[in-house]
């Protein structure tokens, strides 16, 4: 079978396109002949070593497909279903064909298109567990969401306009501010031309935003505390810029405030990963929620996907297609 693989850490350039062996079901798996792939920024991460993992080592941790084995043990599934499924870290999707074991796989209703079950799951769980649990979302509060045009910022401002929060939005182009615009933001800042902060500041005539929502991580965790009111909260779920440098507290200028850092893999265990799906699933299906699915790759081609996701160039997800 076909699948991409890192021999060497670096950039794009360093993923193959390679011939490696079929994998059989073992106990209480399934073999999945895969139909979609999910690309992540956390991917390009894994490619270049920053995040550990060895030599050579297939990239991915998401996708959907059609089930064509079964494992030994595996009762609640048949050949020719058709799931999904996704996880914190690297589970080696960018392949034909991959094993999985039977109790992470989400069922796809007959009516919905594998292709948007697969891009919702990873970041829509991600966007559901942080305005329903880690930080549920009232009406009237002022919200702060980064990186609004991507997989997880797409969904976190429709979900906060939805529990009827006031959405402030930040992205990176015109463009993206006329994407994040459509699917509901109040007001949308554009990091690259302005500072967010003041921006934040001056919007709010001083008072400041409830909650932040924060992938970013890095040099930005100093500048999204003094973006929030008193009694704020900056809710981060990722270091896509780098981990922040350590923080003195307290810091001038700043009142009582929240600060959480939260990670899916305590959000969606099984169980409660399915019933965040079955939600999901129901809001596509409910045109509740939109998805913009920005562009499919043949998995040969998957270079150039890392290369458009690497230099921002994308609004909502990426695909690979086997």
């Amino acid at each position: 079978m076909k699948a991409v693989r890192v021999h060497e850490f670096g950039g794009p350039e360093v993923l193959t396109y390679e011939d490696i062996p079929s994998p059989e079901a073992a106990q209480g798996e399934v073999l999945l002949k895969m139909q979609v792939i999910g690309v992540n920024f956390s991917d390009t991460h894994y490619r270049r070593g920053s995040y550990p993992g060895d030599l050579p080592l297939v990239l991915g941790h998401e996708g959907g497909g059609v089930i064509v084995e079964l494992g030994a043990g595996v009762t609640d599934f048949r050949e020719g279903d058709r799931v999904v499924f996704s996880g914190q870290h690297r589970r080696g999707t960018y392949k034909e064909l991959m094993t999985v074991p039977a109790e992470d796989l989400v069922p796809v209703p007959d009516d919905l298109d594998i292709k948007l079950a697969t891009a919702v799951l990873n970041q829509g769980r991600t966007a559901h567990y942080l305005t329903r649990d880690a930080r549920p979302i009232e009406s009237g509060e002022r919200v702060l969401i980064h990186a609004a045009a991507g997989g997880v910022g797409s969904l976190l401002v429709q979900m906060a306009k939805s529990a009827g929060a006031y959405v402030y939005a930040t992205v990176s182009t015109p463009e993206k501010g006329d994407f994040v615009r459509r699917l509901g933001a109040d007001e949308v800042i554009l990091y690259t031309k302005v500072d967010f902060e003041e921006e934040v500041k001056s919007r709010t005539s001083g008072e400041g935003v409830q909650v932040v929502f924060d992938a970013l991580g890095g040099d930005y965790v100093v500048k999204n505390l003094r973006c929030l009111a008193r009694k704020g909260h900056l809710v981060t779920y990722g270091q896509t810029t780098g981990r922040p440098p350590p923080l003195e507290w307290p810091q001038r200028g700043l009142g009582s405030l929240y600060l959480s850092y939260h990670t899916g893999a305590d959000y969606t265990h099984p169980g409660e990963g399915q019933s965040r799906a079955n939600d999901l699933f129901r809001s596509l299906q409910a045109g509740e929620l939109r998805l913009h699915i920005h562009r499919e790759f043949q998995l040969a081609d998957a270079a150039q996907a890392h290369r458009e996701i690497e230099n921002r160039a994308t609004i909502g997800k990426l695909l690979l297609i086997p």
